[in-house]
């Protein structure tokens, strides 16, 4: 229940701006910048308020957090629907923030950690298995929707996900959680735990990192039908290469867990990274040989979903396993503002230096995550 309630969330909350951005911007008229500034700033907000989630949860409210989040989550996605001027677009994308902040991946790791400690890594991967169809479900789901009804019905259908399917799955799922699980993990304190992680290098390498991967990953996929369509490929096209991300993130995350126990988490980095430079060069080759939209794809959701898991198992292996909703939300605030101002700046790359400019860019920072990543697994005991 809690995976489909993920699935669920980000498919209303995180992807539905992808999925209708080019009916939005025919009806409304606004600059891309204007348009990508709204998951800009619920992103940031969601980032500032991460560390703050990851105490609630270490607290013991995790069950309000991913309830209250969602309900949250579907008022907000009400609105958006009616908006017809950039100021309440702008406030509404806070609220989603705020949302996004309470019910999805951040808040849902460690409500699992808290009740399940070391044997949450299990149920982690099961929830980012499902989860990674979001995308699948929401881009194919918003075109039809929009492409019949118009974006303000596509929303208000996600608006009515939220509320009447989201919101009860992760009340019901809590609830079953809470009873398999007679007690929490004990958590003590963790602001001087925090404190000491934050003087840490390696704290700030894995930041660094997650920033550079969410980055490069949030450049190109906000933007990415626009981007695909400017490089001659069909709409139909786009948005079909783009629902296929979600799929191969399921599908990357599947072949990790049957190699895991074979591979070390530093060479599975590398090759993680390494599929993403491989997907920055497919996607520029994609005028010449449009099939390789298909190769994009399945390589930068493939990566994604594996980063998806080797996030916590980095964070764990660098700097422990105690207190893990502070620490996570503290490293995701990299991961997080980098996913804020990335549709801002493939809004300003796209415009100003088009779709190659655009690709240069992801290829640079996944160059940057492969150097700084080999300077982390040096670091590692």
């Amino acid at each position: 229940m809690l995976a489909t309630g993920q699935t669920l969330g980000y498919a209303c909350l995180f992807y539905s701006f992808a999925a209708l951005i080019l009916s939005m911007e025919a009806d409304l008229g606004w600059d891309k910048r204007l348009f990508a500034l709204g998951p800009m700033v619920a992103i940031g907000v969601s980032a500032l308020l991460a560390p703050l989630m990851g105490r609630l949860v270490d607290d013991g409210r995790g069950q309000a957090l991913l309830v209250g989040g969602a309900v949250l989550g579907g008022a907000a996605l009400m609105g958006l629907a009616q908006v017809r001027a950039p100021l309440p677009y702008l406030v509404l994308w806070a609220v989603i923030g705020a949302a996004q902040s309470a019910c999805l991946y951040e808040a849902a790791f460690a409500y699992l950690v808290r009740r399940y400690g070391v044997e949450a890594r299990a149920r982690i991967i099961r929830v980012t298995l499902v989860a990674g169809l979001a995308s699948t479900l929401a881009f194919p789901a918003g075109a039809a929707l929009a492409e019949a009804f118009g974006w303000r019905v596509a929303v208000m259908v996600a608006a009515a996900v939220m509320l009447c399917i989201t919101a009860p799955l992760h009340w019901f799922a809590c609830q079953s959680i809470r009873a398999e699980t007679a007690l929490e993990v004990e958590v003590a304190g963790s602001k001087g735990f925090v404190a000491e992680a934050l003087r840490r290098p390696v704290f700030w390498g894995l930041a660094g990192l997650f920033g550079l991967v969410g980055l490069n990953h949030w450049i190109l996929i906000s933007f990415l039908v626009p981007l695909l369509v400017a490089m001659g490929v069909s709409h139909g096209w786009a948005v079909l290469a783009a629902s296929l991300v979600g799929p191969a993130q399921t599908l990357g995350r599947f072949v990790l867990m049957q190699v895991e126990a074979r591979v070390g988490t530093g060479r599975v980095l590398a090759i993680t990274i390494a599929m993403m430079l491989a997907a920055s060069g497919a996607l520029a080759a994609v005028g010449a040989a449009p099939v390789l939209i298909f190769g994009f794809a399945a390589l930068q959701g493939g990566a994604m979903g594996i980063m998806t898991i080797l996030r916590p198992a980095l964070v764990a292996e660098s700097l422990g396993r105690a207190h893990f909703g502070a620490i996570s939300g503290m490293l995701s605030i990299s991961s997080l503002g980098a996913s804020a101002i990335a549709p801002l700046v493939a809004a300003a790359l796209f415009e100003g230096a088009g779709p190659m400019g655009m690709i240069a860019a992801s290829f640079a920072m996944a160059c940057a995550a492969m150097l700084l990543s080999r300077w982390l697994v040096a670091q590692s005991p």
